[in-house]
């Protein structure tokens, strides 16, 4: 089992701390953490800050995590992930995902309509890119070159490189399935172990119709990581961004993570969250979080209870452990870092 963390996402540039991540970051990397991904929401972008970390890192694997599809064209999302691999030495992950109807509506101002669609469409045109092919697509989104007018086909100027890894970020069952037939990993969220049929059964599925040994592909999960006895006091600072997430982390017709939740056994807890804070009852719909959705999406309590859940996500076919780790200063961030690679160390070595 490999380890990955993430930095980003919506809140991300709002302090100006960006010295304080890197040097976090590359504590990271000294501790033995193989992947570091960049997160793009409504903050920072998902690739400058990979550039940055390229240059100042040596052996992590640095991934997007995830680009919008809808926010760049298929070509230009090829070009920058060919650029990434130059700078980085082909430590470079490319992460795609479709966002969702907030984001890419409000933000991009490009239709939702189809996302699975438009995800293949992107996959396919970016993979003859790295294959150094002249470009030519007919699909419903995109047309290359585009009729009518003066284009024609082109080959990027940059060397081909198909060793560029895929990663996709897809929660629903058909595109589940889709990361199976075509991907190298599949970047889950809204992950429950006792539940795992619900995401990585899908992605097992698709493989196996695309005549594909479902074991190489990578499997991504994870949560918070915090060590301490006291698990309440663990469990409240975490029960506002499920609520969020489960309540305002799309439409109120359409929510993705809530979607994943309910079929990975937490419908009812998941539908209740969600109702009471499309309702404009976000104090209750927070206390309506269930401690078991939390403690199963998450790695908090004693070093024991830890591992155990560690263990959980291995049996349920993870094969890359994402983690967040917590605390009241960067070095109590770095403790629970350090905690939870040791963890996955002994696990590893326990197999080999």
């Amino acid at each position: 089992m490999k380890i990955s963390i993430a930095f980003g996402g919506p809140a991300s540039g709002k302090k100006r701390d960006w010295d304080t991540q890197v040097e976090f970051l590359r504590e990271a990397e000294q501790m033995g953490v193989d992947i570091i991904w960049s997160a793009e929401a409504w903050g920072m972008d998902g690739v400058s800050t990979l550039a940055y970390l390229a240059a100042v890192t040596k052996k992590v694997q640095l991934g997007t995590g995830i680009l919008q599809i809808s926010a760049r064209t298929p070509v230009m999302t090829a070009m920058t992930a060919l650029s990434m691999a130059a700078i980085s030495d082909d430590r470079f992950i490319l992460g795609l995902g479709v966002s969702g109807p907030q984001v890419v509506e409000g933000l991009h101002g490009i239709s939702f309509r189809q996302p699975l669609t438009r995800l293949r469409e992107t996959v396919d045109i970016v993979r003859q890119a790295f294959a150094g092919e002249k470009i030519r697509y007919e699909g419903s989104h995109h047309f290359l070159p585009r009729p009518g007018g003066e284009g024609k086909a082109l080959r990027l100027a940059q060397p081909a490189n198909e060793q560029i890894p895929i990663w996709l970020a897809t929660l629903g069952p058909k595109s589940l399935e889709y990361t199976g037939q075509v991907a190298d990993g599949w970047a889950g969220t809204s992950f429950v172990p006792t539940g795992a049929a619900a995401t990585i059964g899908h992605v097992h599925q698709g493989a196996l119709a695309a005549g594909r040994d479902p074991s190489t592909i990578d499997y991504q999960a994870g949560g918070a990581v915090q060590f301490g006895n006291d698990v309440e006091r663990l469990l409240a600072p975490r029960r506002p961004g499920v609520a969020f997430t489960l309540g305002a982390m799309g439409s109120a017709t359409t929510n993705f993570y809530n979607d994943a939740y309910s079929r990975g056994g937490f419908e009812t807890e998941a539908r209740k969250v969600q109702q009471l804070w499309v309702e404009g009852q976000r104090e209750q719909a927070v206390q309506a979080v269930p401690d078991e959705l939390i403690l199963q999406t998450n790695f908090l309590g004693s070093t024991s209870e830890v591992t155990e859940r560690v263990r959980s996500y291995r049996e349920a076919g993870i094969s890359v452990l994402r983690v967040q780790p917590e605390g009241a200063d960067m070095q109590e961030r770095l403790d629970s870092l350090g905690g939870i690679v040791d963890i996955v160390r002994a696990l590893n070595n326990d197999d080999s």
